[in-house]
C-alpha cells in the first residue's frame, strides 16, 4: 500500500349439575300403591304419585365439554389471529426487508459502481497527474472522508511527484453490506499496482470499509476505514 493511502486509512372443583331433590312427600308404602289417594311411588316413572314431578334437571356433561371447546377454539384464534398481525408487522419492520442491499439488484449494482469507480479515481496516479485525482475526490467525496483526503494528500503530494510514485487502484470484489434510503455501507478489497520511478513494479491488497450518500444523483463516499 503506498504512503499516501496508508497514511489516510490509518487515522420476552366439576361443574356444577342440577340436583332436582324429590318434592313429593307421601310416604311410601311399598312397590303397589294405594288404589285412592295414595302416595306411593310410581313404579314407571319413579315419582310420587300425587305430587308434582321432579322440575330438577341435570345439564348432560356433553353440552359442558362442547362450549368449553368453542370457546378454547375461539381464544385460539384470537390469539393467533393476534400472533400472526404481529409476526407480520415484525417482518415488515425487520431489518433484512428495510435493507435493500438483498432485495434490489439494480440499486445494489449502481451503489457498487460508483464506489469502485470513485476508489479507483482518487487512488491512482501518476508523479505529473496528482492535480487530477484531486480533481476526482473533490466530486466523488464528502464528508469526513474528502476532509481527511484532501488533508493528508496535501501532506504526500510533493513526495509522490519527488519520487516518481505511479499508482493504479482497482476494485476486484465489493460488496453491499446495508443499502437503507440514500445510505449504504460497502466492503471492498482492492489490488494497488504501484512503482516507483523506473523501479519494479509492487503489488498489494487492500480492504476497505466505506460509507457512501446517495445525493445530486450519485452515490459519495463519505467515510472510509481500513480494514
Amino acid at each position: 500500500m503506498t504512503p499516501m493511502l496508508t497514511r489516510l486509512l490509518r487515522g420476552d372443583g366439576a361443574p356444577e349439575a342440577g340436583t332436582g331433590e324429590d318434592s313429593g312427600t307421601g310416604e311410601v308404602s311399598g312397590v303397589g300403591a294405594n288404589a285412592e289417594g295414595g302416595t306411593g311411588t310410581d313404579i314407571r316413572t319413579g315419582t310420587g304419585i300425587g305430587t308434582e314431578p321432579d322440575t330438577g334437571t341435570r345439564r348432560p356433561p356433553g353440552g359442558r365439554l362442547r362450549r368449553a371447546a368453542a370457546a378454547g377454539v375461539a381464544a385460539a384464534l384470537l390469539l393467533g389471529g393476534g400472533g400472526f398481525f404481529y409476526g407480520a408487522h415484525e417482518l415488515r419492520s425487520a431489518e433484512p426487508v428495510r435493507n435493500r442491499a438483498l432485495t434490489d439488484t439494480e440499486a445494489t449494482t449502481r451503489v457498487a459502481g460508483d464506489v469502485d469507480n470513485a476508489l479507483a479515481r482518487i487512488f491512482s496516479y501518476t508523479p505529473d497527474g496528482t492535480a487530477a485525482a484531486e480533481r476526482s475526490a473533490r466530486t466523488v467525496l464528502d464528508g469526513r472522508a474528502a476532509r481527511q483526503y484532501r488533508d493528508l494528500f496535501g501532506q504526500v503530494r510533493d513526495d509522490l511527484t519527488e519520487q516518481g510514485v505511479t499508482l493504479s487502484t482497482r476494485a476486484v470484489r465489493t460488496g453491499v453490506i446495508e443499502l437503507d434510503g440514500d445510505r449504504a455501507r460497502l466492503l471492498v478489497f482492492l489490488d494497488q499496482t504501484s512503482r516507483r520511478g523506473k523501479g519494479d513494479a509492487t503489488t498489494a491488497a487492500a480492504q476497505l470499509s466505506v460509507t457512501a450518500r446517495f445525493d445530486d444523483d450519485r452515490w459519495r463516499i463519505v467515510d472510509i476505514k481500513a480494514r
